[in-house]
């Protein structure tokens, strides 16, 4: 059983759920409306599978790092060994790939392109700052435009719009979390912007890039692309969003990694709301 709950925890899974989230919310964004159930089901869940997988290479990479700043996670807690994370990983890559396939063949090959980067990221380029962190965001971002590939829309403009939303979104968070980990990071040679600019510099950083994201969760509105009542879901994140980056400026360690899970949490919540709005033809 500890075993078994390891490996559910290498997945993060609400971070594949969140992800998931978004390729519905892409898919909707490009239809106008919810996609048929199975090819909701096929997107949402090739996406959760490829993240999922691609967290647990990043435990799996980043053992020496996580005696440091993560001791209790899985690996280096002794709850499941690296072979069985691997393991594990190639298990959940195959099965989101496959189902890939299912939704055409640009949603196959788009589904590959992000599996990877997030293997090119965890194997080479983590350790490379900001190269890495812009890796990372590509693939979130790209959530949103998976769902518009999904249903044969490749080229939606609201999919592709809040695709660079989650991008800065996600990228704000990783330059954040890097200066959480500075002192792991060392360990590993990283470059991060916290290691190489310091910790307060990373901060900033990621603080306007949250900021930007909400000046441009407006546009929508002033474009007439959503109705004024959409403004419920979107302050839920923008709240979050910018409640969080207030916090994470005065934290460090432990603090700021629950600031960061929260935002994307508070994040994920706005997303939801506005899926059961689309859904309920609000």
């Amino acid at each position: 059983m500890r075993r078994i709950k390891g490996l559910i925890k290498l997945m993060r899974p609400e971070l594949p759920f969140s992800a998931g989230l978004c390729v519905v919310m892409g898919q909707i964004f490009a239809l106008g409306g919810v996609a048929d159930l199975d090819v909701t089901l096929y997107g949402f869940f090739s996406i959760f599978l490829i993240s999922a997988a691609i967290l647990v290479l990043n435990d799996y990479f980043d053992i020496e790092s996580d005696k440091v700043n993560s001791p209790h996670r899985p690996i280096p807690s002794g709850a499941v060994t690296p072979p069985e994370a691997l393991i594990w990983a190639i298990v959940l890559f195959l099965a989101g790939i496959g189902l890939s396939f299912l939704l055409g063949m640009t949603a196959f090959v788009t589904a590959l392109a992000v599996a990877l980067v997030g293997f090119l990221y965890n194997r080479k380029y983590k350790k490379s700052g900001l190269p890495g962190n812009l890796m990372v965001s590509f693939s979130v971002g790209m959530t949103f435009i998976y769902g518009g590939i999904s249903v044969g829309m490749p080229f939606h403009h609201t999919a592709w719009f809040f695709g660079l939303i989650a991008a800065l979104v996600d990228l704000g968070e990783e330059i954040a979390a890097d200066a959480m980990d500075a002192e792991g990071d060392k360990l590993i040679n990283s470059k991060s912007i916290a290691i190489r600019y310091g910790r307060k510099t990373a901060l900033t950083i990621s603080s306007v890039l949250f900021s930007f994201v909400l000046i441009l969760s407006v546009v929508p509105f002033l474009l007439g692309w959503f109705p004024l009542i959409y403004l419920i879901p979107v302050g839920i994140m923008d709240i979050s969003i910018g409640w969080c980056t207030l916090r994470l400026l005065k934290s460090n360690g432990d603090e700021g990694r629950k600031h960061i899970r929260n935002l994307y949490l508070g994040a994920t919540a706005g997303i939801l709301v506005f899926l059961v709005m689309q859904v309920s033809g609000v």
